[in-house]
């Protein structure tokens, strides 16, 4: 089965296309209020830990090495995408961040463990 995964920024206006639109960051977009963003629901879950952000962000790991850190934290608690697994089967899931680059962020990899686990699950 094919699910229609997407990224968009928090700070882009919401689109009736959107789907279910889910924050996926760890901390709240700043100078914005909740009834702004038409959030289907906000998930902290499965974003990187605290600790593994404030690596990345200090400059202590690479891209590489986030990555890999990363790809152990989802992999290491499955359960925590259950919730986005659950709105991807209903349609287009729009997963929500702040972050500046989105294709060069965490959510490439948050797409790939989402959808490695749907293949799973429906094998």
């Amino acid at each position: 089965m094919s699910y229609d995964i997407v990224f968009k920024r928090i700070y882009q206006a919401p689109d009736p296309g959107d789907g279910a639109r889910v924050l996926v960051d760890r901390l709240w977009p700043r100078g914005k209020r909740r009834e702004s963003l038409a959030l289907t629901d906000w998930y902290r879950d499965a974003s990187p830990s605290p600790a593994l952000r404030r690596q990345y962000h200090q400059g202590e790991i690479s891209d590489a090495v986030f990555a890999t850190r990363y790809r152990g934290e989802l992999r290491d608690a499955p359960e925590c995408l259950l919730p986005l697994m659950r709105h991807a089967r209903q349609g287009r899931l729009t997963l929500l961040s702040a972050a500046r680059d989105l294709e060069d962020s965490y959510l490439p990899i948050l797409r790939e463990a989402l959808l490695k686990a749907l293949d799973e699950q429906d094998a």
